[in-house]
């Protein structure tokens, strides 16, 4: 079954809503008018028992039998037309003609403590009744006056025909009215559909129509357009990445293919097959490294690369990785210098991610600082954050492109061409790793003086204030 549309369903419970008010206001209404009438029925009566009871009190003296023609000689002369019915002590005294005809309820006099009013039908009539119990020289008369509501009914009734006369003309006009509402107050929806049809993966810088309402359907067009541009953002990195990706890829095999046919092309001697093999191996590797980054990527932005995160002392991890890099810096007759606390740094971090970021800066300080160059590794804890510091005298990285060099497959013109044998995405997978660790990574460099890249690492109370098994810091080579 298709369901109705907003529009509709808005119109619909605007009718239904304004048919009960309808209803509750002709009703209310209704009742209002009708108390009013018997009010006013009920001050005619409280009129007529007035003047009875002066009537009576000028007679106070006279026995029932005595007062009984007085009252029939003095409403057959002036109040033939009145409704009027009294007794005391249960006998009656007088009653009007009609009320002889159609006799009124008997009421006690513990009923009537307080004027009672009633309406009934007597006859083809309705009547406004009113019974009360009247104190006159010590004598209890119950006393019952009636006035009919002949004008009071008909009034009503024409009250009633004019409501739902009217009633149904304004539920159409309210239909009207509230169709065309919704209608004008979903139009923007209408075309920010229509705008948002449009929008594919080929026209992503596309935008839907900005609103100026100042209202809900202004802040729903802002969030899809803050939605639409991130969206774009990451259509285009995953476009740039698939390129660069695909680029990067493409040039080790080629390389290896070039070589290989090159190999096969001729008859060679043992020596050149071996370096023909050790160009194949060394492109291989280089291709396996860019592949194992390629998915470390993947698995970060597809969110499946969790972190192990245990306390772990900071200084021990930097320690490990620097003495690795000791050969390697004898090997580029470069100098290489550790400067650390001798003190744990306890961080809650997953030891083999926070020494990838370690290796990855120490590997990039390696390959951009010429001999006789330093690099220097330091860690200490700071305001709070334990800080891994990599300097070096390399060739450095000019100011335009400090800003991007943790980009994915960005590299500065001179100090990461292909001869050094990087992608451009370690600065991107360390950045990831230190975001994750609710930490920062930062840069500092000027051409031909050397960088200094920053690691903070939130830190966390240390469990032991020595450790004996710590390694000493390592002396300068």
């Amino acid at each position: 079954m298709k369901r109705l549309s907003i529009g509709m369903r808005l119109t619909l419970w605007y009718l239904a809503i304004f048919l009960l008010a309808e209803f509750v206001f002709g009703a209310g209404m209704w009742l209002i008018l009708r108390k009013n009438l018997y009010d006013i029925a009920d001050a005619t009566l409280e009129g007529q028992a007035a003047d009875l009871q002066r009537f009576l009190e000028a007679r106070k003296n006279l026995s029932p039998s005595q007062l009984q023609p007085e009252l029939s000689e003095d409403y057959k002369i002036e109040r033939s037309a009145d409704y009027l019915q009294i007794s005391e002590a249960g006998v009656s005294i007088y009653r009007s003609r009609f009320l002889g005809q159609h006799p009124l309820p008997n009421f006690s006099l513990d009923q009537l403590r307080e004027p009672r009013y009633q309406v009934r039908k007597l006859g083809t009539q309705p009547f406004r009744i009113m019974s009360q119990k009247m104190e006159i020289g010590g004598r209890v008369f119950i006393v019952q006056v009636a006035a009919t509501l002949d004008e009071e009914m008909e009034t009503l009734d024409s009250f009633r025909k004019y409501l739902l006369m009217f009633a149904p003309l304004l539920l159409l006009a309210a239909s009207g009215v509230g169709y065309w509402l919704s209608r004008k107050a979903l139009a923007p929806v209408d075309a920010l559909a229509r705008t948002a049809r449009t929008i594919s993966g080929h026209n992503l810088s596309s935008r839907l129509e900005p609103l100026h309402t100042g209202d809900e359907l202004q802040r729903l067009s802002d969030t899809l357009n803050d939605m639409l541009a991130r969206i774009e953002s990451a259509f285009l990195r995953i476009t740039e990445f698939t390129a660069d990706a695909s680029h990067e890829l493409r040039t080790p095999i080629a390389l290896i293919h070039t070589e290989a046919e090159l190999a096969l092309r001729r008859s060679r001697n043992e020596p050149e097959y071996r370096e023909a093999l050790q160009h194949i191996l060394q492109e291989a590797e280089r291709t396996a490294k860019l592949i194992e980054e390629l998915l470390a990527l993947a698995r970060t932005d597809s969110g499946s690369e969790a972190l192990d995160l245990r306390p772990m002392n900071m200084l021990a991890t930097v320690r490990d990785s620097a003495a690795k890099w000791k050969q390697v810096a004898a090997l580029r007759s470069l100098q290489f210098e550790e400067r650390s606390e001798a003190r744990p740094l306890t961080v809650m971090g997953d030891e083999n991610a926070l020494r990838r970021v370690v290796d990855i800066l120490l590997d990039n300080a390696f390959k951009y600082t010429p001999p006789p160059g330093k690099v220097i590794v330091s860690a200490v804890e700071k305001n709070g954050h334990v800080a891994v510091r990599i300097e070096d005298t390399g060739i450095g990285i000019a100011p335009e492109d400090q800003s991007r060099i943790f980009e994915r497959f960005y590299r500065v013109d001179k100090a990461r061409s292909r001869a050094f044998g990087g992608a451009g995405l370690g600065l991107a997978i360390a950045q990831w790793i230190v975001q994750l660790h609710k930490g920062s990574i930062t840069v500092k460099s000027e051409l031909g003086r050397g960088s200094v890249f920053d690691v903070y690492i939130p830190a966390t109370p240390s469990a032991v204030e020595t450790d004996s098994s710590l390694p000493k810091p390592h002396a300068k080579p």
